[in-house]
């Protein structure tokens, strides 16, 4: 087991994080989310992944003969990457009305959004 895939996926999510910190445009701070979660797909495949593993489907292994992977890490993996596509579009679409209606993207100048 090695630690460097875990230590990626902290460095991605930081980075990430610092983006959607200090950033003044909404687009870019839903592009930076997009890297934020895209950290858990380096984390959930370094927890499925498997030293010298093959996919268990369509595989003319003999069962046993070589380690597998674990499918359902994988099958999360790509539940996330749907997740991540659907939750960006729909952040994007509410950034574009957004826009039509204030007439900016900065959210310091969104003064009707603060409390």
């Amino acid at each position: 087991m090695s630690l460097l895939p875990y230590l990626i996926a902290a460095w991605i999510f930081l980075v990430g994080a610092y983006g959607l910190a200090t950033s003044r445009n909404l687009i870019h701070a839903v592009g930076c989310l997009a890297v934020c979660q895209s950290s858990t797909y380096v984390l959930l495949l370094a927890v499925g992944y498997r030293t010298g593993g093959t996919a268990p489907v369509f595989s003319d292994l003999k069962p046993g003969s070589r380690p597998l992977v674990d499918p359902v890490v994988q099958a999360l993996t790509l539940t996330d990457v749907v997740v991540g596509a659907t939750l960006t579009a729909l952040l994007l679409a509410l950034v574009i009305q957004i826009d039509k209606r204030h007439g900016t993207v900065d959210p310091d100048h969104l003064s009707e959004l603060r409390g």
